[in-house]
């Protein structure tokens, strides 16, 4: 058994579980390390974090990729891919983006119904529908399958209401999708809502939902997995940020609390 095909069966088996696993969202080869050295067992990509690195609202296709990449080859835990709208609207097109993904190493990968246009923030629904299918096939007759994780997006961009999220992940399920994940549920009541309409497992989104929630409750709601997103990018760039405001102030307080350069 290849290494690729020991990380997919721990990644699936991660989602069988009956408790809840954190998925937490490295950016680079220093913070995946840093996440499998505290312990956790998978790892997830984060575009969002990407793009912050770069200094940009959107990373590009083969940014996210080359980071894929960066990320496996840092740690022998599985990872799952963030590939935003596959960068197509065309559900082949966008299907060959997973394709892509898992030649970096990848084991898990979602695409999402954002389209990336202001103008009409997601994909009609049938559309939507279509993308996910195509994705799932694509990625169910690889070598190694990959774990396919279907995203409605709607509640992020002021789409339709928790129905409309529901409806989504009913259909993306039914399409071929092995994960569902809702960004922007933020109460106990409509994670229960979501998890209760639906057979396949959920992930949360805690930057997104009630801070409050902690993975025992989440368990106890059904979810068997937790992300952050670009959670701990802006956490570590808020530091960045207040630390390097102080220096422009003239003071260095900031550095009495810093780590030693050996425990990095």
């Amino acid at each position: 058994m290849t290494d690729q095909a020991k990380k997919a069966a721990l990644f699936r088996a991660l989602h069988e579980r009956p408790e809840p696993f954190l998925i937490p969202n490295p950016w680079d080869a220093g913070t995946a390390r840093i996440l499998a050295a505290l312990g956790f067992e998978a790892l997830a990509t984060t575009s969002s974090g990407v793009a912050s690195s770069r200094g940009r609202a959107r990373a590009t296709a083969a940014e996210i990729l080359d980071n894929c990449r960066e990320i496996d080859a840092a740690t022998d835990l599985p990872v799952n891919a963030d590939l935003e709208n596959g960068f197509a609207d065309d559900p082949a097109a966008a299907a060959a983006m997973v394709v892509r993904a898992a030649a970096t190493g990848a084991v898990g990968a979602s695409i999402e119904d954002a389209t990336g246009n202001g103008e009409q923030p997601i994909y009609e629904f049938g559309l939507a529908v279509e993308r996910v299918r195509a994705a799932a096939e694509v990625a169910h007759d690889l070598p190694i399958p990959l774990l396919l994780t279907a995203r409605a997006e709607n509640l992020l961009h002021g789409f339709g209401d928790l129905d409309e999220t529901i409806r989504r992940l009913q259909a993306f399920e039914e399409a071929g999708a092995d994960v569902l994940f809702a960004p922007g549920l933020r109460t106990a009541e409509d994670i229960r809502a979501v998890v209760s309409s639906v057979g396949k497992p959920v992930n949360v989104l805690m930057g997104t939902a009630d801070p409050s929630l902690t993975l025992e409750r989440l368990g106890e709601l059904g979810v068997r997995r937790v992300s952050i997103g670009g959670g701990l990018s802006r956490a570590a760039l808020h530091a960045f940020k207040a630390a390097a405001t102080e220096m422009r102030s003239g003071r260095f307080d900031f550095v009495a609390g810093l780590p030693g350069i050996g425990e990095i």
